[in-house]
């Protein structure tokens, strides 16, 4: 798969996924038996107080090897991460698979600066970014492990552009739906997403329907999980009531 022939979400399934939790999509799909989903030891760069969602474009690095990840490869506009700036998909996220190792910046602030110009959704890392507080100050919602200074030339050597890849030891596919929120990612696969979405949107109705009812003193006995036929009874007049 590439730039060209990447599945597009569609709208309303992007928009069901704006506004469930990581949490809640990370329960729909352990229902489904994915268990490894979630990104491991990456969070988001600043908060936004909404979610990323997109699908993914992926890099993958190798351990940089001197001879071959000299200063000047950053001239060849075909290399790979410099590539992938260029041609990731607007609405697209670019995943990076840098084998969880903050130590060398996966990329800073002008190339992120970059994607978020070409409309690009979202960027993460199990890496680490550079000039991190400057990305941090961007509209676009960027991922990784910490902040990490020295050029990803010292550690990191760039090598494919939308291939399978780990991040934070979960496999990302080209097109899988990430979904970022204020805590953390998860990654959907893209056979999937329309399903989890609903089913996500679902589940979120019940969940403030229960936050609100265990505000108001209710017990979660047969309430959550609800057990008691009563409470979904009660839920079907508040769903109602509420227009969710």
């Amino acid at each position: 798969m590439d730039e060209r022939t990447m599945t597009e979400l569609k709208p309303q399934t992007r928009e069901k996924l704006m506004n469930v939790s990581v949490a809640t999509l990370a329960t729909a799909l352990f229902k489904r038996g994915f268990r490894n989903q979630t990104i491991q030891d990456v969070r988001p760069v600043r908060p936004k107080g909404r979610n990323m969602v997109g699908p993914a474009y992926t890099l993958r690095y190798i351990p940089a090897r001197e001879d071959l990840n000299q200063i000047d490869v950053f001239k060849n506009p075909d290399h790979p991460q410099r590539k992938a700036v260029e041609v990731c998909p607007p609405g697209a996220i670019l995943v990076m698979d840098s084998r969880k190792d903050p130590r060398a910046a996966s990329a800073g602030d002008i190339l992120v600066t970059r994607l978020q110009m070409r409309g690009v959704a979202g960027v993460v890392t199990d890496g680490g970014f550079r000039d991190a507080m400057k990305i941090a100050e961007l509209d676009m919602p960027a991922y990784h492990n910490r902040p990490s200074s020295p050029t990803n030339l010292t550690r990191h050597q760039a090598l494919d552009l939308n291939v399978p890849i780990g991040c934070g030891d979960v496999p990302v596919f080209p097109g899988d739906v990430l979904v970022g929120d204020d805590e953390s990612v998860i990654v959907i696969p893209a056979h999937l997403a329309d399903d989890i979405a609903q089913e996500a949107h679902e589940m979120t109705a019940y969940e403030d329907f229960v936050s609100e009812r265990v505000k108001a003193g209710a017990t979660i006995v047969g309430l959550y999980p609800p057990t008691d036929p009563a409470n979904l009874e009660i839920f079907a007049a508040w769903r109602k009531e509420k227009g969710r």
